[in-house]
């Protein structure tokens, strides 16, 4: 999940903007993006409960990434869409913020996991 979701955020969605016209890279991105946060929810959520049983905290930070992540998919990302439909340029800027933060907590959420987890073996 920690690699995919550096991957993805910093190497895929960056690439699909500089490679393509942007009436193009959006209409990508919108479509590729609930795919994204499905793998994060679904990766999230089994690592929390195969981590459980060694470190709850460390269960506790992937439930609270899948958590965010069904925030993310459900309630902002059609926020998002719907700002950007309506060329609501404010609005998209503070939506498409809260998504970028939720992701890069994301990323130390999982990675704080990761030291957690070595630390024990």
């Amino acid at each position: 999940m920690f690699g995919a979701t550096v991957l993805y955020a910093f190497g895929f969605a960056a690439f699909v903007f500089s490679a393509l016209p942007a009436e193009t890279a959006g209409p990508l991105i919108r479509r590729a993006f609930p795919h994204f946060y499905l793998f994060v929810f679904v990766t999230s959520v089994l690592a929390a409960a195969t981590s459980a049983a060694a470190d709850q905290t460390v269960a506790l930070v992937l439930g609270a990434i899948a958590v965010t992540t069904l925030v993310a998919r459900q309630m902002i990302m059609p926020a998002v869409n719907a700002a950007t439909d309506r060329g609501a340029s404010g609005r998209f800027k503070v939506l498409h913020s809260l998504s970028v933060a939720i992701t890069l907590a994301h990323i130390v959420g999982a990675g704080f996991a990761i030291v957690l987890l070595a630390a024990k073996v």
